[in-house]
């Protein structure tokens, strides 16, 4: 049986983005890390510009430098939210509709693994399980959303 094209370019969004978390999970820690803690400074800049207080660069800074951690984390879970969010999107046009969020799941789940076992053989980094738990919330809260976005576009 051959696949329609509607379903075969539904899963074109989640090779993509796929990819791009193969990307990030390539580069060596001290450049993932460089790339954390820039954003997470240039986060707190933009807090400092909006909010009435007047920080001074080292405290936003020294900011970065404390939260890294947390918004290193927060990524992974952010970024497979995203993947969970493209995967439920692929299936909902494929055969899988009564067991979406299972099926979804398992491919998010497993491609977290993989991205981990990757990891360990970039300098610096190393395959982490409660990265894989992170990512996989992260995908299941993607699957959530996709489901309650489809439930409220049925209702309308």
């Amino acid at each position: 049986m051959l696949v329609s094209r509607k379903k075969l370019i539904g899963w074109i969004p989640s090779l993509i983005w796929m990819g791009i978390i193969f990307m990030f999970s390539s580069q060596p820690a001290s450049q993932s890390n460089d790339l954390s803690t820039g954003f997470t400074k240039f986060v707190f800049e933009m807090l400092g510009k909006v909010l009435p207080f007047n920080v001074e660069i080292s405290t936003i800074n020294d900011f970065a430098v404390r939260f890294n951690h947390i918004a290193r984390k927060s990524a992974h879970f952010c970024i497979y939210l995203i993947l969970g969010l493209l995967v439920s999107g692929a299936l909902t046009k494929n055969k899988y509709k009564g067991k979406l969020m299972l099926v979804s799941l398992i491919i998010c789940a497993l491609y977290a693994a993989g991205d981990e076992f990757h990891q360990s053989f970039v300098p610096g980094r190393g395959c982490q399980l409660k990265d894989v738990f992170i990512d996989s919330a992260g995908a299941y809260t993607g699957i959530l959303f996709n489901k309650v976005l489809r439930s409220v576009i049925k209702s309308t």
